[in-house]
């Protein structure tokens, strides 16, 4: 496994080790040695999901106030553009957002450690987003910070498209206002 380093250095990109013949390919998506020495630390993932999502769906910026979750984010099949914001106030990279391309083309993960929102644009027909989690989801602690707020200078690849949003995404709080971690 690979780490690529972001902007952020607590995010990281991972990318596997692919062996690819004529009958296909195999890569490891989990190791739990080779992410510790990858991210620097050892995790204990409790929880699984799978999203699909159509082209222009924004979810996101999602984080939790209480039971903070780290993720390891990858798509296996389409492309989306993966971003994390630092919401860690002792963090001299506080509300600094970070954005990459995931793809099953690319077989990249995304390393977004506890104290970051997150969120995803896909940017394909549609994708399967697939995440493994450090805590459980607790809805009455799960906070949504605003997409577009120009606090967070992401350049979401919308090509003039309005993005796809559930209510409470698109009524998300802007930096100032938003609950963040110490």
């Amino acid at each position: 496994m690979k780490a690529i380093p972001t902007a952020i250095p607590d995010v990281v990109i991972l990318e596997p080790k692919v062996f690819g013949d004529e009958r296909g390919f195999f890569f490891e998506s989990w190791n739990r040695r080779a992410f510790a020495e990858a991210v620097g630390r050892d995790v204990d993932f409790v929880q699984d999901n799978h999203s699909r999502s159509a082209r222009g769906v924004l979810r996101g910026l999602h984080y939790q106030v209480v039971r903070p979750q780290g993720k390891l984010v990858r798509v296996v099949a389409g492309e989306v553009f993966d971003v994390a914001v630092d919401l860690r106030r002792s963090s001299p990279t506080f509300g600094r957002a970070v954005g990459v391309l995931l793809s099953a083309a690319n077989r990249r993960q995304l390393w977004v450690p506890e104290g970051f929102a997150h969120g995803f644009l896909v940017v394909s027909e549609s994708a399967d987003f697939l995440y493994k989690t450090t805590d459980w989801y607790a809805p009455e602690h799960e906070r949504s910070l605003l997409w577009n707020d120009p606090a967070l200078g992401i350049d979401w690849p919308l090509a003039g498209l309005a993005p796809t949003l559930k209510p409470a995404d698109a009524a998300g709080k802007p930096l100032a206002q938003a609950e963040a971690y110490p």
